[in-house]
């Protein structure tokens, strides 16, 4: 994967790392945009007091949606490995696996989607499973890794049917640490081997807010939050 934290004293970034980049900021100032990235003092399951807050819950319309399905396939395309079929895990990775199925379509990538239900159908065409067979490598596109809980279903029902887990695609990597030293999406790279690709990081937003002047009284506070929480 594609470290997005620029620093000093790198050397000029590669085009792909540029265009990249640009996909990420464009990505955070249309979050913004939408009041799906807020900021002021929220609390996280993990009892801390955070100043920014992203529900992508929020992307509840035709245009939004498909704009950030726009954001995965550009993810997809520029930092993704090699994959056969995209897989969204239900609820909130059904409309994001459809979207980004269509917005990869669009670019001249066109690939086979998937998605579950909760519960087993016992007629029809019955099952847990929708959509194209799980085969070969699968991409798991979802909104963000909290517990990782997604995650590990959404393996064990890929490798239920034979099929591989090739990465998972999300909105916003937090770069913060869970219970232990890692975050929630180091944890899942380590457990199953796999990398996950956010569309934006932390760090991300950090870059945005120091060169956007209308939010800039957010960045001491973002900043602090990353000292105290952050990961490397």
């Amino acid at each position: 994967m594609t470290n997005r934290d620029s620093s000093a004293g790198l050397g000029p970034a590669s085009p792909a790392a540029e265009t990249e980049r640009r996909f990420s900021q464009d990505f955070i100032a249309f979050a913004c945009a939408c009041g799906v990235l807020r900021f002021g003092e929220f609390k996280t399951k993990a009892g801390r007091l955070s100043p920014y807050f992203f529900n992508a819950g929020l992307f509840n319309d035709g245009a939004s949606l498909g704009r950030l399905c726009d954001f995965y396939a550009d993810a997809i395309l520029a930092t993704a490995p090699d994959f056969d079929v995209l897989f969204g895990p239900a609820y909130k990775g059904i409309p994001l696996a459809a979207g980004t199925a269509i917005a990869l379509a669009r670019l001249g990538r066109d690939t086979p989607f998937c998605y579950n239900r909760k519960e087993a159908k016992d007629h029809g065409e019955g099952g847990t499973l929708i959509g194209a067979p799980l085969v070969g490598r699968v991409l798991i596109i979802d909104d963000v890794i909290s517990a990782g809980t997604s995650v590990r279903e959404s393996v064990a029902l890929i490798a239920a049917a034979g099929a591989e887990p090739a990465g998972v695609v999300i909105a916003l990597d937090r770069q913060e640490r869970g219970q232990g030293h890692l975050s929630a999406v180091q944890e899942v790279e380590q457990t199953y081997g796999i990398p996950v690709v956010p569309v934006a990081t932390l760090a991300d937003l950090i870059a945005y807010l120091a060169g956007a002047p209308e939010l800039d009284r957010n960045l001491a506070a973002v900043r602090r939050y990353r000292e105290e929480y952050g990961v490397e």
